[in-house]
């Protein structure tokens, strides 16, 4: 997954993905209050000492109790100092990890983040709760509705068949003349069997539209342009000429085009994800 942004009162602040759990920038949270020193003053702090070495216990098998003891036992004291590379070295911890290049720096499991929000604001910290929740809830809703898309593509494929025939969207029969051209890529070639044109030809034909003719097409086309990816994959693999594969590419295109359009659940989710 992509790094993710949350602003949190007025502050961007990362989010990354590791090991399949969400770690937060304490780079970016310790921003708005001044800089890394103050992250280092935390963890200089006996009681942090303390709070990451049980989290460790509870979450990680590898982690090193005799390491964390030695600066438990330091923490707080004048000449202690520790940093998020020597914590993660010394005692094999997951909780924090310091990322390097372009989005670097100190990250930490949520957990130890809020924790961390707690000692730059308990104003902050209590946004960066907010926030972070309202993303994962953004995240579970796209999530599903990503699933709900799936399981009825799943339906869609199975009911492929001459039924509820209507006269609207149905691809064009190509002529002779048109499957006998060798178009440039095979990206073309699908779309000249389902639009009627290349990608060309239609930004030529709509210029004011934005995007490109996939862009613009019905949720019925997309299907029908994911099966015929498949398709000429396997006609492909068989060895047939372009203008063959075009003509019989051509021709699946206006008999699927011909069966979804009666299907109704397709426009429900159609209209559901314009919404």
């Amino acid at each position: 997954m992509k790094n993710r942004i949350i602003t949190v009162h007025g502050a961007d602040v990362t989010i990354t993905t590791r090991h399949e759990q969400d770690y937060i920038s304490l780079t970016d949270m310790v921003k708005r209050f001044g800089d890394e020193n103050i992250l280092y003053g935390w963890l200089r702090n006996r009681n942090t000492v303390e709070f990451l070495g049980i989290w460790e216990q509870i979450y990680n098998s590898a982690f090193t109790p005799i390491e964390f003891d030695r600066f438990e036992n330091q923490a707080g004291l004048n000449s202690f100092a520790l940093s998020p590379k020597k914590w993660i070295e010394a005692t094999g911890a997951i909780g924090l990890y310091a990322k390097a290049g372009r989005g670097g720096g100190t990250y930490a499991h949520k957990d130890i983040a809020f924790e961390f929000g707690s000692w730059l604001s308990p104003e902050f910290k209590l946004y960066l709760i907010k926030e972070f929740q309202r993303l994962k809830d953004e995240e579970a809703r796209a999530t599903s509705l990503e699933w709900n898309f799936q399981r009825t593509l799943a339906k869609v494929n199975y009911r492929i068949h001459p039924d509820a025939i209507k006269e609207r969207l149905i691809p064009p029969q190509l002529t002779k003349a048109q499957t006998s051209i060798v178009y440039a890529s095979e990206a073309d070639l699908l779309n000249v069997a389902l639009f009627g044109m290349t990608a060309a030809q239609w930004r030529q034909a709509n210029p004011e539209q934005p995007g490109n003719m996939r862009d613009a097409a019905t949720l019925e086309q997309l299907v029908v342009l994911s099966n015929l990816e498949s398709i000429n994959a396997v006609l492909i693999h068989q060895r047939l000429p372009a203008p063959e594969r075009l003509a019989q590419l051509n021709g699946i295109a206006i008999t699927q085009m011909r069966s979804l359009i009666g299907i109704s659940t397709v426009k429900r989710l159609g209209k559901a994800s314009k919404q």
